[in-house]
């Protein structure tokens, strides 16, 4: 006779909280006990695309967690292992029917993790119970009722965390279960530039937001160094699940209400709503992870330049505001959208390089990486999509509009602070006179301009027009428009 006891297993991922996860919510709603788990898993601690920072951010979310879970006696089994061997290893712990967990639009390897585990659980009868989350929707072919399927999930109130009492497994009996797995060191440094995991801290960037922030977003989203704190900052905790979609847009919509500032929360729920739209491109598309969606694309070649790109990575391609940008990524997680995109732009038309040279340096060094951002918007701002308005940014003119001061650039490029404001913007128009006066030296100081910009864009230009009139580019357009476009909208999105 079986006398090991029940248990429900949620299967944590990115959904790092207890508050509007549809998975515990259904777990806890069986009456059941409830096991909560998080596995680091060789396959992602191992994937090109996690970085340090990333896995930190997850070990501060787990403490934040844990300590949320005080109040109940419980805490999360974290454990450092593969998923299918840790339920093998509960099975003889517990007798297990159910496991809960939310569809993940991960990398490629989660999608295939995810179908062995599949097959793992029928074959060990048990029901994986698989939730949407943030409202992406599984198994569409089009978008035509994605509109009243996503307006449907925003409208449920967040669910509430109301365990019943003695319903979790207990911190006792999880720090018995501890001693049967490698339990993962979830110290991380006291003090470092990047933003702290945990809901308890997503939760006061986004009042503090809520509070005042939110009036100069529409005025400072696209300067580099104001939009550091006239946008919300709550993208990490979004992104690895401390904060949900819709318990932030309910915030804002109940705010709107009552203040006086309502384009702004307005033009900020649009944008909650278009990061539900990306993912859910990915989620219908996960090519996109290694190849231009629009396949006519495949045919663009270009030639990798490794001098080209270790430039790029490190902020030495002689252009300050493209320098600063990637410095500034590099030691902090974070850049507004628009220098994300002119980071991109500069390195697909600019150098001249394929777009999927950089998406391993970028997702290992943003903070708030997210697949099904990640790699649409990559492709997008490549011009490889067929759909969307060529965009080629000029970093000169972007940083006369967006850091007409030049303090974004003096910030991470100190080697140009003492320079005066048009100098900081364009180092390369100094005289030799000039140089010797600042006692600053182009090329030793700081880099000459590794490309010409305006040969370069030109290059790109004609390159991409040309391509967007091939028939294959053509066909796959209207395939794309078909597919991810709202039905009666056929336009850029």
């Amino acid at each position: 006779m079986n006398t090991k006891p029940h248990v429900n297993i949620v299967w944590l991922k990115r959904d790092l909280r207890l508050h509007d996860n549809e998975a515990i919510y259904n777990a806890l709603n069986t009456g059941k006990l409830t096991l909560l788990l998080y596995s680091f898993e060789p396959l992602l601690i191992n994937d090109k695309h996690y970085s340090e920072r990333h896995w930190n951010f997850i070990k501060e979310s787990i403490i934040d967690l844990n300590n949320e879970l005080e109040h109940y006696n419980s805490k999360i089994l974290a454990v450092q292992s593969d998923i299918i061997a840790v339920i093998n290893q509960l099975q003889s712990h517990y007798q297990i029917s159910n496991i809960y967990s939310h569809q993940e639009t991960g990398v490629l390897v989660t999608y295939e993790r995810d179908k062995n585990f599949k097959r793992y659980c029928k074959n060990n009868l048990i029901n994986w119970h698989e939730n949407i989350n943030n409202g992406i929707q599984r198994g569409l072919k089009n978008r035509d009722n994605w509109t009243a399927l996503v307006d449907a999930y925003y409208a449920i109130e967040p669910l509430m965390f109301l365990p019943k009492q003695q319903q979790l497994v207990t911190k006792e009996d999880v720090e018995t279960l501890e001693q049967n797995f490698n339990i993962p060191d979830l110290t991380t440094p006291e003090t470092s530039p990047f933003q702290k995991g945990g809901r308890t801290i997503g939760l006061k960037y986004l009042e503090s937001f809520y509070k005042d922030r939110y009036s100069n977003y529409m005025f400072n989203i696209s300067k580099p160094e104001l939009s550091r704190k006239s946008c919300s900052r709550i993208s990490p905790y979004i992104s690895w699940g401390n904060l949900s979609v819709r318990e932030v847009y309910h915030k804002a919509y109940h705010l709107k209400k009552t203040s006086t500032n309502k384009k702004a929360l307005e033009a900020y729920m649009s944008r909650l709503r278009w990061q539900t739209h990306f993912i859910q491109k990915f989620e219908m598309e996960h090519t996109m992870e290694e190849a231009s969606v629009n396949k006519g694309f495949h045919k663009l070649k270009k030639s990798v330049s490794e001098v080209y790109q270790i430039a790029w990575e490190t902020g030495q391609t002689g252009y300050p505001l493209v320098d600063a940008c990637m410095r500034c990524l590099n030691e902090t997680g974070y850049l507004n959208f628009r220098m994300r995109a002119l980071v991109v732009s500069f390195y697909t038309h600019n150098l001249w390089q394929p777009w999927q040279g950089a998406t391993t340096h970028l997702s290992q060094m943003f903070l708030d990486f997210e697949p099904g951002i990640h790699f649409p918007q990559l492709q997008m701002q490549a011009g490889e999509t067929g759909i969307n308005m060529l965009r080629i940014y000029n970093p000169v003119k972007n940083s006369l509009e967006h850091d007409p001061e030049a303090a974004f650039i003096k910030k991470w490029i100190p080697e140009l602070k003492a320079l005066d404001i048009p100098f900081a913007h364009q180092p390369y128009l100094m005289t030799e006179m000039e140089q010797q006066f600042y006692n600053f030296q182009l090329g030793k100081d700081y880099p000459k301009p590794i490309v010409d910009l305006e040969t370069t864009r030109t290059k790109a230009s004609n390159a991409l027009w040309k391509l967007r009139k091939d028939k294959i580019v053509i066909e796959e357009s209207k395939r794309i428009l078909k597919k991810h476009t709202l039905k009666n909208r056929f336009k850029n999105s």
